[in-house]
């Protein structure tokens, strides 16, 4: 039997540029999924929010009273992206079914450090979905990673299955790399079972490239625009073979990484190792890493077999030229390309995959894959906030 429904799913990730929206239909049987994209936009934050974001998620001290009152004010933020995505879609807003928030991720330390005197592990996304089910009257499913902690896993990356639902080929294996603030990497082998996906954070994305931006170029638009100060420098050797040195991209997976690895602390470190280098130079040493972190994981997991044929790249960082074109170099056996090559718009992939996780949720199935996060079993992920239509949802109204 497939369940067809109209759901918006929302993401607001690590580069903390804006909420996307992605208005889905989801056809899902037992076998298959399938999604058909009727919509997506990007609604940027205003420059105070990002701001205060970024207060809060650099690790500065602040009141518990300003993260509870962002929380609320993202919320609402969010609700204004569906409506306005349904809105632009020609689609009354009464019409839609669920929605799924990522929310914007404020803390993620997956490795348990010692806490009162206990090992914990712990992140936090915030996003009031309360603010947001009342404001549109949806079901919102939300803050997806914790039940995959709680039970072991790191809690990222949470894609895969999604990847796995869209993506998987009986022939070929695929290789599809996220390169959000963070990059993640998800590994298809050919007609793969879901406990034979691996999948993890290979590193940086754009976020070290966007922190030196933002550092040095005072009238930039917060990011290296398709790639243009990268192509203009050069890597640095010396530089770049002491940030591959970093202890996290010579681990084994599962693991996975956000500011607190590749955040403020790390540019300062890359910076004060640099001493007099041009700017050109550093965001191209900065792209480089991403580049050498992703290409390098990839190799370490396909080199044992032929059957891989192409990586499919999302996010951001799918306009770095600079980026895309050092991936291919690195990566001459796969064909590089955007996931629009395979029907989903390399900057909505995220936004539709909450979507689908939100759908997989209220389906009480399992979204999390362990043998990427690490978790002792699978765990239906997330927290449902109920909406005005929630009977309707279940078919009781």
């Amino acid at each position: 039997m497939k369940n067809s429904r109209l759901v918006v799913g929302l993401m607001s990730g690590t580069s903390l540029d804006g909420v996307d929206a992605a208005l889905v239909r989801i056809v899902r049987s037992e076998q298959d999924c399938s999604v058909q994209l009727k919509h997506f936009i990007t609604n940027p934050y205003p420059k105070e929010v990002g701001q205060a974001i970024l207060r809060v998620a650099s690790g500065r001290k602040v009141e518990a009273g300003f993260i509870s009152h962002l929380g609320v004010l993202l919320g609402r933020l969010y609700a204004e992206a569906v409506k306005d995505v349904c809105r632009t879609a020609g689609v009354p807003l009464d019409r839609l079914e669920l929605i799924g928030s990522h929310g914007q991720t404020i803390f993620h330390l997956s490795d348990p450090g010692d806490f009162c005197g206990r090992p914990v592990a712990s992140t936090l996304q915030i996003g009031e979905a309360a603010v947001l089910a009342e404001e549109t009257g949806v079901t919102t499913v939300s803050d997806f990673r914790p039940a995959d902690m709680a039970a072991g896993g790191t809690g990222a990356p949470l894609i895969p299955l999604v990847d796995f639902l869209l993506f998987r080929d009986p022939r070929m294996g695929r290789v599809l790399l996220n390169l959000g603030g963070i990059a993640n990497l998800t590994l298809l082998p050919p007609a793969c079972g879901i406990n034979e996906i691996i999948a993890f954070d290979s590193g940086p994305g754009n976020m070290v490239i966007d922190a030196l931006v933002r550092r040095l170029e005072a009238d930039s638009p917060g990011f290296d625009a398709g790639g243009r100060l990268a192509l203009s420098g050069r890597p640095i050797p010396a530089l770049l073979e002491s940030l591959l040195a970093d202890p996290y991209f010579g681990r084994q997976p599962p693991k996975s990484a956000g500011r607190e690895q590749f955040g403020e602390a790390f540019t300062e470190r890359m910076l004060a190792a640099a001493g007099p280098a041009g700017t050109a130079d550093l965001v191209c040493t900065a792209a480089e890493l991403t580049a050498r972190a992703a290409g390098d994981a990839v190799l370490r997991h396909t080199e044992t077999s032929r059957n891989w044929d192409r990586l499919l790249v999302s996010g951001g960082g799918v306009h770095n030229a600079y980026l895309m074109r050092r991936l291919q170099e690195l990566l001459p056996n796969l064909k590089v390309a955007p996931t629009d090559s395979m029907g989903i718009p390399a900057d909505a992939k995220e936004a539709i995959g909450f979507a689908v996780l939100a759908n997989e949720t209220i389906e009480l199935a399992a979204g999390n894959v362990p043998s990427a996060t690490g978790a002792r079993h699978p765990a239906i992920l997330g927290k449902v906030t109920y909406g005005r239509n929630y009977g309707r949802l279940r078919g009781i109204s």
